[in-house]
């Protein structure tokens, strides 16, 4: 796989693709280059799109819509949250690896994380919320967390039909942006106020 991904971020540099602005062009680099090698096996395409277009090990919980949130401790301490419960997973990054997906999370957000600013927030391109925080205000490693934006209600009827809202507080709600007037959203964490508001 490593000799696939080497050949396809050459590739990259080379036509001067966008990786995480274009996967799509980048997935057609890696079909370019598995066809003249036949016997690599078929996960290979996903895991180096993963790599060279996504964030590495960290895509397949961005990418699995039961994860909520993702936290990496340490190198070897990656967490996921499923249902308001977490789990230690089995993914061990590199501990340059780490930076290296920060930096690339970060590309397009025009944030940096260095020692100069020790912690960053940022907005992911599918709306998750990215936190880093770098030592010395962590003890020792980079922490990362990921809140994923999970919009599980796509309009007020099903907000109603989920219970997030009864009727009449969806109706009031209606009423008032049709009128125009100042709406505030307020509540504690994860209690839904971004996905209100899309």
């Amino acid at each position: 796989m490593e000799s696939v991904e080497q050949r396809v971020r050459d590739l990259v540099r080379r036509r001067g693709v966008d990786p995480m602005g274009d996967p799509a062009a980048v997935g057609l680099l890696i079909d370019e280059v598995l066809a003249t090698s036949p016997l690599v096996p078929s996960e290979t395409r996903q895991a180096v799109l993963d790599a060279v277009a996504g964030l590495g090990p960290l895509q397949r919980f961005l990418d699995d819509p039961t994860v909520e949130e993702i936290w990496v401790n340490g190198p070897g301490r990656v967490f996921v949250a499923r249902g308001g419960r977490s789990e230690l997973t089995t993914t061990i990054l590199a501990a340059g690896q780490v930076e290296e997906l920060v930096q690339r999370a970060l590309e397009h957000s025009g944030r940096r994380v260095d020692l100069s600013t020790p912690f960053v927030d940022a907005m992911l391109s599918d709306g998750s919320r990215l936190h880093v925080v770098i030592p010395d205000v962590t003890r020792e490693h980079w922490a990362i967390n990921i809140r994923k934006f999970v919009a599980r209600a796509h309009s007020l009827v099903e907000a109603v039909a989920l219970g997030t809202l009864t009727p009449h507080a969806a109706g009031f709600l209606e009423a008032s942006v049709v009128a125009g007037v100042n709406v505030i959203v307020s509540g504690g964490t994860q209690a839904g106020k971004t996905t209100l508001l899309v």
